[in-house]
């Protein structure tokens, strides 16, 4: 007998058989087997030794280096062991790097804290403060139901993976990866369980589908995070290095273009694997069409906060976007580029098109506005703070000169590499760290060491460096790897065997499609 599916609505009961996955409680706790927190255990004891011992030694060994850049290159090391072991929170770790630089004399304090006034705060405040708006308001779950109840997803179950997969990578652009999936989480899980009905099985946790739709909602994430710089906090860390390290500004519109170039295949690869991989056991559902039709007209017109939402967000897109496209219509030297690059600087339009969220009024008799203060404080506050400090450690591995020395020593092993090599070597390094460690700590390790060596072999660092900062927000095959993988994981639907399968073809596909996508959309759009 054909079943209609019944996803749950925010915040409501979640639909006969849900109660078979389990209850995401966070990778620290129930989502680990013992094994697996055994090891994190040992990695976090490791790095609590490790980290200061290493440290110290680089500060009492006889290097040939001026101290500042000796005491650098101890900080540096503690940080990247911290980071990678996780023997502190990140953000915390961050912040005891500052205060480390300072305290040991590599600069001084007004130098080192000069990235708290850095431009990617305020783009990263202005973003989350958007993303607010979209969540509060509902307008991102209105859009996924928009998208499910189209006619042409109908009941095919593979559109519905497809159309799953898009509407998880174009919300992940501008909203956290983590919290997309979060979101769509329950939608997905109620689609599992009509499927698990209609094909009769009695544990929808067994079902090849339920992985193809997870690993779809995970990967996907994923992919979309990367369409923007805003789309994962990390990716502004690597793009301001880059800037400072090269002097040429990547804009919104350039990054996207290039993240398009390789993210479109990747998509398309993506479902073909695990489509292959994972064979649905139905190709088709019974009212699943009508349901999303349902759950889209039961929330009736758009409301007034929706629609300041869905103005602000658009203006702030076209203010980001502007910039790019005046250079490629007037060109990059003219003088409308150049006044509307200085103009609409990303984290200005950022911070307006929140503010405008602060005054647009939801109830005028009431003084109710589209965000409120509240709303506005659920800020990662965290990724802010690794974000802050992860800048001023790349400025101060420039401005002390120990980037340049480490690449001039390095640079003789790589003396007869080639832009091809170093960027497939930096985009796969990149993403083997967010794989054993974290997208932060991949970006804020890879980035300042491959920015070096590729000067010191005679290659424009842009490139590789943008390359590792895209496979630093890849990471398909573990659990631990991303959040959105452990939400997935934790529903007890994926096993960890599959996920690896398919993760590793997948983390060997992202590396060659960035590389690809990188040096030709680069090179096209001069970014060389």
């Amino acid at each position: 007998m054909s079943e209609k599916v019944d996803p749950p609505a925010s915040g409501g009961a979640a639909p006969a058989g849900l109660e078979q996955f389990k209850a995401y409680q966070g990778i620290d706790e129930s989502t680990m087997t013992e094994a697996e927190a055994k090891f994190e255990r040992r990695r976090q004891t490791s790095g609590l030794v490790l980290g200061p011992l290493v440290a110290l030694l680089l500060l009492v060994l006889p290097l040939d280096l001026p101290w500042n850049q000796q005491a650098l290159a101890a900080v540096f090391a503690f940080t990247v062991i911290f980071w990678l072991t996780e023997a502190m929170p990140i953000p915390a770790t961050s912040l005891l790097s500052v205060a480390l630089m300072v305290v040991l004399g590599v600069n001084g304090a007004d130098d080192v804290l000069s990235s708290f006034g850095n431009t990617i705060v305020l783009l990263y405040l202005g973003a989350f403060f958007l993303s607010q708006g979209l969540l509060k308001h509902g307008l991102a779950e209105r859009a996924a139901y928009v998208v499910l109840a189209s006619r042409w997803v109908g009941n095919s179950v593979i559109r519905v993976i497809v159309a799953v997969g898009v509407v998880t990578a174009v919300f992940s652009a501008f909203v956290s990866n983590t919290v997309t999936v979060a979101m769509l989480l329950p939608t997905v899980l109620g689609i599992i369980v009509a499927i698990a009905k209609q094909a009769g099985a009695q544990d929808p946790t067994r079902l090849r589908i339920a992985t193809c739709l997870l690993l779809m909602l995970a990967f996907s994430a994923s992919i979309g995070g990367v369409l923007t710089p805003v789309g994962a906090p990390h990716q502004l860390i690597g793009r301001d290095l880059l800037e400072s390290a090269s002097g040429q500004q990547i804009s919104f519109f350039n990054w996207s273009a290039i993240a398009f170039t390789f993210a479109i295949p990747l998509f398309a690869a993506l479902l073909l694997l695990l489509v292959k991989l994972n064979k649905p056991e139905v190709s088709k559902l019974d009212g699943l069409a009508a349901s999303m039709a349902a759950k889209r007209d039961s929330r009736g017109p758009l409301t007034r906060g929706e629609w300041n939402t869905l103005i602000v967000f658009s203006l702030v897109v076209v203010g980001w976007l502007l910039p790019g496209i005046s250079a490629l219509v007037f060109g990059s030297d003219s003088a409308v580029y150049e006044t509307l690059a200085d103009t609409l600087d990303e984290g200005i339009v950022a911070v307006l098109g929140a503010c405008l969220l602060f005054l647009l009024p939801t109830e005028r008799r009431t003084r109710t506005f589209t965000i409120t203060w509240q709303d506005a404080v659920k800020t990662d506050w965290g990724t802010l703070l690794f974000i802050i400090c992860g800048a001023a450690l790349g400025a101060q591995l420039t401005d002390t000169g120990l980037a340049e020395r480490v690449g001039g020593a390095l640079g003789s092993a790589f003396g007869g590499a080639n832009v091809v090599v170093l960027t497939f070597a930096a985009v796969l390094l990149a993403i083997l760290i967010s794989e054993i460690g974290s997208n932060l700590a991949a970006v804020g390790i890879v980035v300042p060491i491959v920015i070096p060596i590729a000067i010191a072999a005679g290659v424009d660092p842009m490139l590789p460096g943008l390359a590792a900062t895209f496979g630093s927000s890849f990471g398909f095959m573990m659990p631990i790897s991303t959040p959105q993988n452990a939400l997935v994981y934790a529903t007890g639907a994926v096993p960890i065997t599959k996920m690896v399968r398919s993760g590793i073809v997948f983390d060997v596909l992202a590396a060659v499609f960035v590389t690809v996508g990188v040096l030709v959309m680069g090179s096209v759009l001069g970014l060389t």
